[in-house]
C-alpha cells in the first residue's frame, strides 16, 4: 500500500513537471519556465509538496503559474488541451494532498442567504478583474484560486506577484527574496518547503536597514514594494482578465479608474480559531488566537496607512461573505451566482 502511494505522487509530479515543460514550449512565455534544471530534482521536490501540509501553498502558486501561462495560447486546440491537463492536476492534486485546503469553514447554523446579482460595470473593453480580500482562516485563498478556475480566470496573490517582479526584473532580488521560506536537503539538493505562518515579519537588523536605504533611494523596502507591485497590477489589468488576493488591488485599481469587483471575505473569530486549528493541530490554541489577533492588527494597520480606508469595512466593498455561512464551496458557487450572467467571461 505504501509502495502504491509513491508511485501514485510520482506519476502526478512527473504530469505536472511534463505540463510546465509543454506550456513553457507550446507559449513561449517570456516569463520562463516553473519547474527548470535537473527533472529528477523538480519531480523529488513537487512530491515533497504533494505530502506537505505548508508546501500546499507553494504548489498552489506554480500550479496557478502554469495555468495562466496556458492561457496565453493561441491556438485554440491546443489552449484547450492544455487546461483540460490542467484541471485533471488540479483535481488529482486536491485529492491526493491532504491539505489546508480540505479543512472547510462552513458553520451549518449559519448557512442561509439570499443573494442578489450584481449590477453590470464592465464594457466590452474592459478585462474582468475581481479583488479579493480576506481574514485570515477565512478560506479565502481557497475560495479565490477556485473561484479563478471555475470561470477561467487567471490568478495572483502576494507571492505570485512577488515571483512576477523577480521574473520581470522589475524589482530584481532586492524586492524579492524568498530563499528564507525553503532549506536545502543534504543529498539531492531540492528545495523544500519551510514556510512559518506563525512568525511575524522579521525585523531588519540596524545594517540591512541602512542598506535598503540606499538600495531603495531613502525608501522603507515595504514602501517600494508597494509601489512597484501598483505598477504591475495596473499593467495587468490592462491586459488580462484575472482574480487578485489583497495586496490593495480595490484600491490601487479604483486610483487608475479600472472597473473592478471587490469582495471580503470574512469569518467569525472562533471559526478561524477551529479552522486554524484542525490545520495545524501541533500548535497550541493559545498561539493561534494570538497569530490571528497579530495578523489581523497588521492587516488593518497596512490597509489604512496604504489606502486611507478602513480595511474589512463593509461599506469598502461591493460584496462582503462570510464564509462560515457557505463552507469554501459554497462560497465560490455563491459569488459565480452572482458574477454570471452580469459579466460576460
Amino acid at each position: 500500500m505504501e509502495q502504491k502511494e509513491t508511485i501514485d505522487l510520482r506519476k502526478l509530479a512527473e504530469r505536472i513537471y511534463n505540463l510546465d515543460k509543454r506550456v513553457y514550449a507550446d507559449t513561449g512565455s517570456s516569463l520562463g519556465r516553473v519547474y527548470s534544471g535537473d527533472r529528477e530534482n523538480n519531480i523529488q521536490y513537487i512530491m515533497d509538496l504533494l505530502v506537505s501540509k505548508n508546501g500546499a501553498y507553494v504548489l498552489r502558486e506554480e500550479l496557478a503559474l502554469i495555468g495562466n501561462m496556458s492561457k496565453t495560447m493561441q491556438n485554440e486546440d491546443v489552449r484547450q488541451e492544455l487546461m483540460q491537463e490542467f484541471a485533471a492536476i488540479l483535481k488529482l492534486t486536491r485529492e491526493q494532498a491532504d491539505h489546508y485546503t480540505r479543512i472547510d469553514i462552513l458553520d451549518e447554523s449559519r448557512a442561509q442567504l439570499n443573494a442578489k446579482p450584481l449590477s453590470k460595470r464592465f464594457s466590452d473593453q474592459d478585462k474582468k478583474i475581481i479583488c479579493i480580500g480576506k481574514s485570515r482562516g477565512s478560506g479565502g485563498s481557497e475560495i479565490g484560486f477556485a473561484l479563478a478556475h471555475e470561470l477561467g480566470l487567471s490568478y495572483y496573490d502576494r507571492g505570485m506577484l512577488e515571483e512576477l517582479l523577480k521574473r520581470l526584473e522589475a524589482g530584481k532580488s532586492s524586492v524579492w527574496d524568498g530563499s528564507y521560506l525553503y532549506e536545502k536537503k543534504s543529498e539531492a539538493g531540492s528545495p523544500v518547503y519551510t514556510g512559518r505562518p506563525f512568525s511575524d515579519d522579521d525585523k531588519p537588523f540596524f545594517q540591512q536597514m541602512k542598506e535598503d536605504f540606499v538600495r531603495y533611494h531613502g525608501l522603507p523596502k515595504r514602501d517600494a514594494l508597494y509601489f512597484v507591485q501598483s505598477r504591475l497590477i495596473v499593467d495587468l489589468a490592462k491586459r488580462e482578465n484575472f482574480v487578485i488576493m489583497g495586496r490593495h488591488a480595490d484600491v490601487i485599481l479604483t486610483n487608475a479608474g479600472i472597473p473592478h469587483v471587490n469582495v471580503f471575505i470574512c469569518a467569525p473569530f472562533e471559526k478561524r480559531v477551529e479552522r486554524i486549528s484542525r490545520i495545524y493541530p501541533e500548535h497550541p490554541e493559545k498561539q493561534i488566537r494570538s497569530m490571528l489577533k497579530r495578523s489581523d492588527a497588521r492587516h488593518m494597520r497596512n490597509y489604512r496607512f496604504y489606502t486611507g480606508k478602513e480595511w474589512g469595512r463593509s461599506e469598502n466593498y461591493d460584496i462582503t461573505i462570510n464564509s462560515a455561512s457557505y463552507g469554501i464551496s459554497g462560497s465560490v458557487a455563491l459569488l459565480i451566482g452572482m458574477l454570471e450572467g452580469e459579466i460576460d467571461y
